[in-house]
């Protein structure tokens, strides 16, 4: 039985005027989603700008995700870096901060073999003993994760939960559905065709400046309105169409910051905020579908 299911929106990273983490904005941006029906997220990612990060950053945002969240949804917690050591002690230190579980990139840059893959993945996932998705995202890591690898990963991991599966053959999140893995698809502009082949959720960087249109569509979807989920599907689309074209970290920062009335700042270097037309531009197209200014409730909500 899948226990990730739903929408897991990649989270961003807000920054402060200085360009360091901006804490008091990342909590809004959580709690936001979070009152909008998400069911976790997927932090410190690509949307989350990771490879950017440093490790004292990565290990804070696992801090605040597991504080903010006081158990209410899942976080999965990226801790993927270019060496397995390190790797490894994010994974650690996430598990003690009280994340749900870990994602992990491979092992990139010098086309290690299977059996190193493995191994890496082995190390990584003793060091949480949480439940561990593959992050198969060949196009930034020039690793992809096939059935075939992904089933020698299986047999010498015994935390692997599943993966988010941004590679370009979507067929293959049917045959990792059929290894009883929870898929959740890296594209939220396919969600809908991907839980008809098998995903149980999606993982994305759009959904965390609109989440309502994808918590919608899956809700949806489970009811088996599937001429209502495609509509919806199609205006999310449109919404993530504009949200990539131009500055994809950018938009998201902007949008955000203009719905919840705070500042999550620029991307950072060698990242650039939009300009203020492209800003505009983003903000008023986002407006004309529906999706402007929110009210986060406080407290004990």
């Amino acid at each position: 039985m899948s226990r990730f299911r739903g929408i897991f929106p990649a989270i961003i990273t807000p920054m402060t005027p200085d360009g360091g983490l901006n804490e008091a904005a990342f909590r809004e941006v959580m709690e936001f989603n979070i009152q909008a029906g998400v069911d976790g997220f997927w932090v410190a990612g690509g949307t989350g700008e990771s490879i950017l990060l440093t490790d004292e950053e990565n290990r804070r945002i696992a801090d605040i995700s597991a504080d903010q969240n006081r158990g209410r949804i899942k976080n999965i917690m990226h801790v993927g870096a270019a060496t397995t050591v390190r790797a490894a002690a994010l994974a650690e230190h996430a598990a003690k901060a009280g994340v749900e579980a870990i994602c992990c990139v491979p092992p990139f840059f010098y086309g290690f073999t299977d059996e190193q893959i493995v191994e890496h993945y082995r190390v990584v996932g003793a060091a949480a003993d949480l439940p561990l998705f593959v992050y198969n995202l060949p196009q930034a890591t020039n690793v992809e994760i096939t059935p075939e690898l992904m089933k020698k990963i299986k047999d010498g991991v015994p935390q692997l939960a599943g993966l988010k599966h941004s590679a370009l053959d979507f067929s293959n999140i049917n045959t990792f559905a059929r290894m009883g893995l929870d898929c959740l698809t890296g594209s939220s502009k396919l969600m809908l065709p991907g839980l008809v082949m098998g995903a149980t959720g999606c993982v994305d960087g759009p959904p965390n400046a609109a989440p309502e249109l994808w918590v919608e569509l899956y809700k949806t979807y489970l009811i088996g309105d599937m001429e209502k989920a495609r509509e919806i599907q199609e205006k999310a689309i449109d919404f993530a169409d504009m949200v990539v074209k131009n500055g994809f970290h950018g938009n998201l920062k902007a949008l955000l910051s203009e719905r919840l009335g705070i500042d999550c700042g620029a991307p950072r270097p060698p990242g650039e905020a939009p300009s203020e037309e492209q800003r505009a531009h983003i903000v008023a197209a986002s407006a004309e579908m529906g999706i402007g200014r929110v009210a986060v409730t406080h407290g004990d909500a």
